[in-house]
C-alpha cells in the first residue's frame, strides 16, 4: 500500500489535505487554502465554504474519503473552519455500499446527521449535501458563557455495516475536524493519529505511519480514538498543555501540562508542539500507553531533523531498529476490526 493510500508524511498530509477556512475564500472546491502558518489566524467574516469529498475503495479491503476523484486517503482530509463558518460538504459515494459523513463538535440539522436514524446517508453511487456549522461563544445571565465550537473534532461513516456505521470505521472512513476560534496560531505541520481498536490509522507496527518535522517547527498533533477498546496516547519527549489549544495561555493558566492522554472510541483532541523543543531532534516514539497494545503494534515514530532538514545522529539507527522489531501477534481485538460484522438493525447493510 503506498503513500496515497495511508498518510505516512506530516508534510504530505498538510500539502495535500489541510482544508482552512481563511477570509473571504468561498466556493472552495478542494486542495490546501494559502495561509501563513505559525502566526495568528487572521480571519474576516464567517463565510460558507463548498467542497466535494470522494468515498472511495481504497486497496486491501480499505474505504476511504478524498478531496478529488482517486485521491481517497486513510484517515481522510483534515476540515478546518473558524467559528461562525459553514461548511458545505457534497459527499460522493463513489461504492456499492451505502455510507455517511457525521460529525462532532458542529452544528447540523437531522437531514446532515449522517446517520440511518434520521434516514441522513448516501446510498450506493449517490451524491448528497451535508451542511455543517459553527458559533462563536456567548454570555448569559449571571456571568456565564455558552461554549461555542472551537476544538479539535472529527467526522466519520455513520451508515456502513450497521446504522452506526462499524464497518465504515473498520474500513479506514474517518478524519479530523478543526473548528478555530480567530486568532489562533496556526501550525506548520499536522499530524492525524487515529487509535482504532489494535490499529493505528488502519496500519500495526512496524508499517504504522512515520511523521516527520524540523527542529523547532510548530506542529499540530489531531489524536481520535475509534473502535472497541480503551486507550492513551503518549508522545515521547514533547508535552502539552491539556486545554482546548494545547498552549498556555498565560504564567497563571492552570491548565495542567501532560504528555500522555486517555483515548477512548469517539474521542478527539488535539494540541501543538515545537518539535524537539528542550530536548533536540531524534526518532521519537508516539505509541498506546496500554502495555499489551504497545506491545503488539500500536506504536509509530515521531522523526524529528536538524533544523536544515538532515538527519540527526542515531536516528536512522534507532528507525532500522524500530521497523526490525517483532511485536507480539496482533489480539483477537485486531483480527475482529478486519472483519466488522455487517449486522445491521433497521436497516440494510448496502
Amino acid at each position: 500500500m503506498n503513500d496515497n493510500v495511508v498518510n505516512r508524511d506530516g508534510e504530505n498530509h498538510l500539502r495535500r489535505r489541510s482544508l482552512l477556512a481563511a477570509a473571504g475564500v468561498l466556493g472552495l472546491t478542494g486542495g490546501a487554502v494559502a495561509v501563513t502558518r505559525g502566526e495568528p489566524a487572521r480571519a474576516a467574516a464567517a463565510v460558507t465554504k463548498k467542497i466535494t469529498i470522494y468515498a472511495e475503495n481504497l486497496p486491501g479491503g480499505l474505504i476511504g474519503y478524498g478531496l478529488t476523484r482517486g485521491g481517497a486517503t486513510v484517515p481522510g482530509p483534515v476540515l478546518e473552519m473558524y467559528e461562525g463558518d459553514t461548511l458545505e460538504i457534497t459527499l460522493v459515494n463513489t461504492t456499492t455500499q451505502r455510507l455517511s459523513i457525521h460529525p462532532h463538535g458542529v452544528d447540523y440539522s437531522t437531514e446532515s446527521d449522517g446517520s440511518p436514524f434520521n434516514d441522513s446517508f448516501n446510498a450506493p453511487g449517490e451524491t448528497r449535501t451535508y451542511t455543517w456549522r459553527s458559533h462563536e461563544m456567548t454570555t448569559v445571565a449571571g456571568r456565564r458563557f455558552m461554549p461555542g465550537s472551537a476544538g479539535y473534532w472529527h467526522y466519520h461513516d455513520h451508515a456502513l455495516g450497521t446504522d452506526h456505521g462499524t464497518g465504515g470505521l473498520a474500513k479506514g472512513l474517518y478524519g479530523a475536524l478543526i473548528v478555530r476560534r480567530r486568532g489562533d496560531i496556526l501550525p506548520d505541520k499536522q499530524i492525524t493519529v487515529v487509535f482504532n481498536d489494535m490499529l493505528i490509522n488502519n496500519r500495526t507496527a512496524p508499517n504504522t505511519p512515520m511523521f516527520e518535522a524540523n527542529l523547532g517547527q510548530r506542529v499540530e498533533w489531531i489524536a481520535i480514538g475509534h473502535g472497541s477498546l480503551f486507550h492513551t496516547f503518549h508522545l515521547h519527549a514533547h508535552r502539552w498543555a491539556d486545554n482546548r489549544t494545547g498552549m498556555l495561555e498565560g504564567p497563571s493558566d492552570p491548565s495542567q501540562v501532560i504528555d500522555n492522554k486517555d483515548l477512548n472510541p469517539g474521542s478527539a483532541f488535539g494540541f501543538q508542539v515545537l518539535a524537539g523543543e528542550a530536548v533536540g531532534p531524534g526518532a521519537w516514539m508516539y505509541h498506546c500507553h496500554v502495555q499489551s497494545h504497545s506491545d503488539t503494534g500500536m506504536a509509530g515514530i515521531f522523526l524529528v531533523r536538524n533544523a536544515d532538514g538532515t538527519m540527526p545522529p542515531g536516528a536512522q539507527e534507532a528507525i532500522d531498529r524500530f521497523q526490525g522489531h517483532q511485536h507480539k501477534a496482533a489480539s483477537s481485538a485486531a483480527a475482529a476490526t478486519a472483519t466488522a460484522p455487517t449486522h445491521v438493525h433497521g436497516g440494510t447493510g448496502s
